[in-house]
């Protein structure tokens, strides 16, 4: 039995990286895990890894993050199927560097609608389960790069300080509800982030990087760690990077 048997995770962005990481961990403490993410084909191969690997509950639902409606049927679909949502995991995310001067502006629009939208939907539809629950966990993923900005991350940090932002303003407004909230800082991840990447500059600048990155499962234990402390514990701020970026 682990310290999550009998809970119920939704982690968005579940089909590869960091959210696919952390459905594994969750799911190895006994949590009962919502996969969401747009490729649904990848999010059921990792179900039926995961039932056969843990023996957890798993639900998969096909899930765009910009799309409010989604979001919503994401959180009734949990609460049908398990009659909880314990801890929602805003993950989903994309990190298009690129410098002001090449106006990616359609690519800025992208991060926008992601990595803000996508997290103050997921809010819009867990917290007031979790507040009729007088219980929950939401945990939302910025970035370094949201507490600091480098060349070619103006856009995508704009994005990450502002979900440090949103949780800032949870943690105060909740910190009697019963709802605990905590933003997790990944650093440099091996994740296919990168590979999203178009803009020639920002590419041939990584090409000189020297810097052995971390893994998901970093970031997954960092998330596991946080949701697994007494209900008195809160941990608001979690901060993982490499040991070499800078």
């Amino acid at each position: 039995m682990g310290k999550l048997t009998n809970k119920v995770a939704i982690i968005t962005g579940a089909s590869s990286g960091i959210g696919k990481a952390i459905a594994e961990h969750l799911a190895e403490q006994g949590a009962n895990v919502v996969l969401a993410a747009r490729r649904a084909h990848k999010l059921q191969k990792l179900a039926e890894m995961i039932e056969d690997e843990y023996g957890v509950r798993t639900a998969v639902v096909e899930t765009d993050v910009t799309k409010r409606t989604d979001v919503e049927q994401l959180v009734q679909h949990t609460k049908e199927k398990f009659n909880s949502v314990d801890i929602y995991v805003n993950n989903a995310g994309v990190m298009l560097l690129s410098f002001l001067k090449n106006d990616h502006v359609d690519e800025w629009e992208q991060m926008v609608d992601v990595n803000i939208k996508g997290v103050l939907y997921g809010i819009h539809a867990a917290l007031p389960e979790m507040l009729k629950q007088e219980a929950g966990h939401i945990v939302n993923v910025s970035s370094v790069a949201g507490h600091e900005v480098f060349p070619s991350s103006t856009v995508y940090s704009a994005t990450k300080y502002a979900v440090k932002a949103l949780s800032m303003g949870m943690e105060k407004e909740l910190s009697k509800s019963g709802v605990r909230v905590t933003n997790v800082s990944p650093g440099a991840v091996d994740t296919e982030l990168t590979e999203h990447i178009t803009d020639g500059d920002v590419i041939d600048m990584f090409k000189n990087r020297d810097m052995t990155p971390l893994e998901s499962a970093d970031i997954a234990s960092a998330v596991t760690y946080a949701v697994m402390q007494p209900k008195s514990v809160n941990v608001n701020e979690l901060i993982v990077r490499p040991m070499h970026q800078k």
